[in-house]
């Protein structure tokens, strides 16, 4: 059998690099000429040499023969889910499923009584109990103590958490509609609940991620804003080429693909294409230069053309004429299945409102919002501020089930993190600095992808820039 310094160094003699499959491939033919075969048949721009360029190999599948077929299954957020909403009355629907869900998930490692039976029995008066709710405002008093209003479907209690108490701390990370529970004891008089120990839905600490037997990669980017002046083309070329060159399964586009029209004041100085059937028509061809082995799994954000209230709808029909036939549209969020692992889509608008919400949380940590978002197991927990959302009679907005992988963009600024078995992505954007950001002191973090191995969950992040 050859060795696998020896085939890779006659290929750096004619200044090629060469993929690890093909080694392998010709370490198993065991055919001294069919190195100088495929260097014969490889065109003259090439960089790096791939299974495509083996004579008499057709990579039909996802890639080559040496990766399995890909599969997707989208578990929530196909098209069609996100209904139109009916009425006020779905609102109170909405909030009953947040407080009965995320509520269950805490009271199924920590108990709990209403707060009615509570604050009028007397006989639970200074007698430690926990109690849950949902956070309805929540404050710092002047003597840096903090207190929050919560309410269940039985009545609402004030709980204090001071400053001098470890507590204080998790405290100080508590939002508006947020759902959490509380042990500590009621005052005499049945009026404040003096809190000990603060408790979030949260993910338990042996989680463990489920990982896919066959081997596959996935690619995950967002925020491609074609259209705008500020996107780098060059870049995305660079990336288009790298993808032909490699056998990746799955490419995952968390929202933002387009700049859109009249998305903020003085817009339409800043775009090379002013028609947004244009910019979709742009897009969808770029997507038709890619790959076609690989599955292209696609979600809205607040640029692209559906409503900007979440869930958002999958892209209407009429913009993506020109999407190739491996493109799967889904909803913002969306829950999909890649081999079996579980990838939860999301666009990322929230962390507008928890950046302003969570002390020492900024646009550079977008990491860390998505471990919130984890602790809460919710996607937008701050209810009536910049993120709109459209409550419908189920909260869609809940992380449940857990997925390995949560997938976000919308800031444009790379963040990875793992957070108790879950990896957070967020790949950043394919846009230089816009105006606004430079005006916000906003440095985003261009031209990246991030691939994980779904046998091992690891990421490793590529540059194009």
């Amino acid at each position: 059998m050859l060795d696998v310094q020896e085939i890779a160094l006659r290929f750096l003699e004619t200044k090629l690099q060469v993929h690890p499959d093909v080694v392998r491939y010709i370490q198993e033919q065991d055919d001294p000429d069919l190195i100088e075969r495929i260097i014969q048949n490889v065109p003259g721009d090439t960089i790096v040499v791939s299974a495509k360029h083996i004579p008499g190999i057709t990579p039909t599948r996802d890639g080559t023969r040496f990766l399995v077929e890909p599969s997707v299954e989208v578990v929530s957020g196909i098209a069609g889910t996100s209904g139109a909403i009916t009425g006020t009355g779905d609102y109170l629907h909405y909030f009953r499923d947040r407080y009965s869900r995320l509520g269950g998930m805490i009271r199924a490692r920590a108990g709990s009584m209403p707060i009615e039976g509570l604050t009028k029995n007397s006989r639970y008066r200074q007698e430690e109990c926990t109690v849950i709710g949902m956070v309805v405002e929540v404050k710092t008093t002047t003597n840096g103590h903090r207190i929050a209003e919560i309410e269940d479907s039985s009545g609402s209690v004030s709980v204090l958490f001071r400053k001098d108490r470890p507590v204080h701390e998790d405290a100080e990370k508590i939002i508006p509609d947020e759902v959490i529970g509380i042990k500590g004891k009621l005052s005499s008089d049945g009026k404040l609940f003096f809190a000990e120990t603060l408790y979030r839905p949260d993910i338990r600490i042996d989680n463990a991620p489920f990982k896919s037997e066959q081997p596959g990669k996935a690619v995950f980017i967002s925020d491609v804003h074609v259209g705008s002046d500020t996107f780098l083309g060059e870049c995305w070329n660079r990336f288009a080429d790298w993808l032909a060159d490699n056998d990746f399964s799955y490419l995952l586009i968390a929202g933002d693909l387009v700049d859109g029209i009249g998305i903020y004041p003085g817009q339409e100085a800043e775009l090379t294409m002013k028609n947004i059937y244009e910019q979709y028509d742009a897009f969808g061809e770029m997507m038709q230069k890619l790959p076609s082995r690989m599955k292209i799994i696609i979600s809205p954000g607040n640029h692209d053309v559906v409503r900007g209230a979440e869930p958002q709808p999958v892209l209407p029909e009429q913009f993506t004429r020109k999407f190739p036939d491996n493109c799967i549209l889904v909803e913002n969020p969306a829950l999909v299945r890649l081999q079996g692992v579980r990838v939860l889509m999301y666009h990322g608008r929230s962390i507008d409102d928890m950046i302003g919400l969570i002390p020492g949380a900024s646009y550079e940590k977008s990491g860390q919002m998505m471990e919130e978002m984890l602790i809460r197991r919710h996607l937008a927990p701050a209810y009536g501020r910049r993120t709109p959302i459209a409550a419908g009679k189920t909260d869609r907005l809940i992380i449940d089930p857990l997925p390995e992988i949560l997938h976000t963009g919308h800031v444009h600024i790379k963040g990875i993190t793992n957070y108790r078995g879950v990896l957070g992505i967020n790949a950043g954007t394919w846009q230089s600095q816009t105006k606004f950001q430079k005006q916000m002191n906003v440095n985003p973090t261009p031209a990246l992808a991030v691939v994980v191995d779904l046998q091992t969950l690891v990421p490793e992040t590529f540059s194009f820039a």
